[in-house]
């Protein structure tokens, strides 16, 4: 089955799942060359090891907890908060309550 990447000018639902959250897989929801948003859904107890994103990035807590590790510090993050990062700065996400949130990463010239 083909994933469904919306389109130009398509709404798209990203309030909280609320009761649909444990159910719920990490989606991305539209891709272009410039940039990326996908919506990821963490358990409790899940991390997910430093990496690097390739261009500069966006994350928007919708719902529950997320530990964000980056540039020397560790940063709670909680429904409605969000955070910028610059392109290629390693980070580190842990999940303190299930959460999603809404990973933009916009990408730079090379």
């Amino acid at each position: 089955m083909a994933i469904h990447h919306a389109q130009p000018g398509e709404v798209v639902d990203v309030r909280p799942l609320g009761d649909k959250l444990q159910g719920t897989k990490t989606t991305a929801l539209f891709k272009t060359e410039a940039m990326e948003v996908v919506r990821l859904v963490m358990k409790a107890g899940k991390t997910l090891s430093e990496h690097r994103a390739p261009g500069e990035i966006i994350v928007h807590c919708l719902e529950g907890k997320i530990v964000f590790h980056a540039m020397g510090n560790s940063q709670e993050l909680e429904s409605g908060q969000l955070l910028f990062l610059p392109a290629g700065e390693p980070h580190a996400v842990d999940c303190m309550e299930d959460a999603s949130f809404l990973l933009t990463i916009v990408k730079v010239d090379q």
